[in-house]
């Protein structure tokens, strides 16, 4: 493998000062570890740049189709390391204190490969449509397709508010677009293409079926069996052994001394989908203790035949006590 030529190394001691002002405590632990996974993949390449980049040339016509893993993990340099994981680490703690930790690695899973299998279309289509085979032959690589796809995520959840690209104050509702073309006008040399694919993926899980599809998926998984521990459960949020203590999750992992999440894993789901999802559930669990012959709610039974008057004084005498 051959060694990546580096020079002062700036932005990567830049990026640690940057983690270090912010504390440890204060990054949740998935937007943490995949921060750590970056670096570390950059001081210690799985493959050479030219092998790690993803091109329709390379994944689709010579069928190397673990680029697609190795291309959002892997950066040209510490600057490009450095604004990736910045970027990063701004988006990381607010979406994954949203969704929750399970959920967001999820999602970055998903993500990472969907921008990639976009990437791949949009760059065969450019092929054909221009006919110039430059198109299938631009290597793509870093984070920042991903990236894109968290801003159209992190913008669905915070609307409203006003957002500052390269100063200049734009509405959350386009900031990705705008963020695109300012990008691409500044600095010619990133992917148009790759960017672009980012902001597509987010969309698909905010307007599209993406979403539903993630929760399926994970719905599938916990159903076969793969969820054994007591007590953990299943509903839509895609992802099972969550406890309701609000210490953490139940045998997988504690956050660590300090750290206060903003909110309890949601799965994905938005507070008017949760408070849905908490009617439904609770309608069920009303209905099922019911058909199994258990006591009704107020903790005494009563002869199908009751007047209305009998009940109150009942409930009367209950309270009194």
């Amino acid at each position: 493998m051959r060694n990546r030529q580096r020079g002062s190394q700036l932005g990567l001691l830049l990026l640690a000062s940057q983690v270090f002002q912010l504390g440890l405590n204060n990054i949740p632990p998935i937007t943490l570890a995949v921060l750590a996974l970056n670096v570390y993949l950059y001081l210690f390449p799985a493959a050479p740049l030219f092998q790690a980049c993803v091109s329709v040339q390379q994944a689709f016509w010579f069928k190397d189709w673990r680029r697609l893993l190795l291309s959002p993990l892997h950066h040209a340099d510490d600057w490009h390391l450095y604004f990736n994981m910045v970027s990063f680490l701004w988006k990381g703690r607010r979406l994954e204190q949203r969704l929750g930790g399970p959920w967001f690695l999820y999602l970055l899973s998903v993500f990472s490969l969907l921008t990639g299998l976009v990437y791949l279309v949009l760059e065969a289509l450019l092929t054909k449509l221009m006919q110039d085979q430059s198109y299938s032959m631009a290597c793509a690589v870093g984070f920042s397709g991903v990236l894109f796809a968290l801003k159209v995520l992190n913008n669905h959840y915070y609307p409203g508010t006003v957002t500052y690209v390269m100063g200049l104050p734009v509405s959350s509702r386009y900031a990705s677009w705008v963020e695109l073309v300012l990008i691409h006008i500044t600095s010619p040399g990133t992917s148009f293409v790759g960017h672009l694919s980012g902001i597509l993926v987010g969309l698909l899980y905010t307007t599209g079926p993406l979403k539903k599809i993630m929760k399926k998926c994970a719905g599938f998984v916990t159903s076969n069996g793969y969820n054994s521990q007591p007590g953990a459960y299943y509903r839509s949020s895609g992802y099972s052994g969550y406890t309701d203590t609000g210490r953490g999750f139940s045998g997988n992992y504690q956050y660590a001394p300090g750290y206060t999440a903003d909110a309890s894993y949601t799965g994905g789901l938005t507070e008017e989908e949760q408070l849905e999802e908490a009617i439904r559930n609770s309608l069920n669990d009303r209905g099922q203790s019911q058909q199994r012959g258990a006591p009704p709610p107020y903790g005494f039974h009563l002869s199908e035949d009751a007047r209305a008057e009998q009940i109150r004084q009942m409930r009367l005498r209950r309270f009194d006590r």
